[in-house]
């Protein structure tokens, strides 16, 4: 057996000293391509037309917030026809602006964010953990929405929940505000971090959770995988259902499969000691779940993509 020596005089490595600050992590800051946007096409469909581009005030945060929530639904139907859900804002555009249909929080958090960008608004990518539902137990943080930084203020941004907010709403702790008659409070909480968000409404007998929250930022490409994760999970709710709503005003529309329901505040809901609302509840035939998705919903859906919807509708009912 040989043994070979190193004969030659080894210095030990110098200590590196004091790191210099760190470069920059992402070399690529065009998070939100608000450039890809058609903004002129995008202020049209909510019917914000006239001024292009609005200024990134508050005024115009609000009036976007509201108008978007009012005109582009909350609805899942291109997963019961079997097509994929690109988050990309080129598709995003095509589909919620040029064609007319909406989309779960994923797709309206990014549009939002693009519209946003392209306005000049800082803009951050939130999750929560919606708790309607969930009796207690903890839920994965996967629902999206937004925060912007605004005038020394940052603001929560949502239109992709079906009975939250309309507008924005600053990020203080133990704000409550009435939205055209919908109770609103947030709340700072620790039962999962330091800095932890719950979000609740009044329902007109008592305060409802909706979902809780961090301040911990995402990137598009994190909502892409939960995206993924949404779609192909069997406990997902999206998939095994039809699910629809719009909030216009003081009204909420939420289409169930087959069940159609509309709430509606009452005049004095501003105080919710007094408030009331009116819910009416209809049980559709299936052959008018096409027509109500028109009429009601304003989603735009060829002869073809009707009967599919109607189908599997009729699938998930065990009819």
């Amino acid at each position: 057996m040989t043994i070979y020596e190193n004969t030659q005089d080894t210095k030990p490595n110098p200590r590196p000293g004091t790191a210099p600050p760190p470069l920059p992590v992402f070399t690529h800051h065009d998070f939100w391509r608000g450039g890809e946007l058609d903004l002129e096409a995008y202020l049209e469909r909510v019917g914000l037309e006239g001024v292009t581009p609005p200024p990134p005030t508050l005024d115009t945060l609000v009036a976007v917030h509201r108008a978007h929530l009012a005109t582009i639904p909350f609805e899942n139907v291109h997963l019961l026809l079997d097509r994929p859900v690109p988050l990309d804002v080129p598709s995003l555009t095509d589909k919620m602006v040029r064609h007319h249909r909406g989309g779960y929080c994923y797709e309206h958090g990014l549009l939002l964010a693009a519209v946003l960008d392209r306005l000049g608004f800082t803009v951050t990518a939130l999750t929560a953990r919606v708790l309607v539902g969930a009796e207690g137990r903890p839920r994965p943080s996967t629902h999206a929405l937004l925060r912007v930084d605004l005038d020394g203020g940052s603001w929560l941004l949502d239109v992709g929940f079906g009975g939250g907010l309309l507008e924005p709403l600053p990020l203080v702790d133990g704000y409550q505000v009435s939205q055209d008659g919908w109770d609103l409070r947030l709340d700072l909480i620790t039962e999962v971090g330091a800095e932890e968000w719950l979000l609740r409404s009044f329902d007109g007998e008592e305060w409802q959770n909706l979902y809780s929250f961090s301040m911990a930022a995402n990137l598009p490409q994190d909502y892409v995988i939960f995206n993924h994760y949404l779609i192909t999970d069997p406990r997902s709710p999206f998939g095994n259902r039809l699910m629809v709503a719009r909030t216009v005003g003081g009204t909420r529309y939420a289409l169930t499969n087959t069940t159609l329901t509309i709430d509606r505040v009452g005049a004095d809901r501003a105080d919710p000691s007094g408030a009331t609302l009116e819910r009416e509840v209809r049980e559709l035939p299936v052959s008018e779940v096409g027509k109500v998705l028109h009429e009601i919903f304003d989603i735009r859906l060829d002869q073809e993509e009707r009967a599919t919807v109607e189908d599997r509708v009729r699938g998930f009912l065990n009819m």
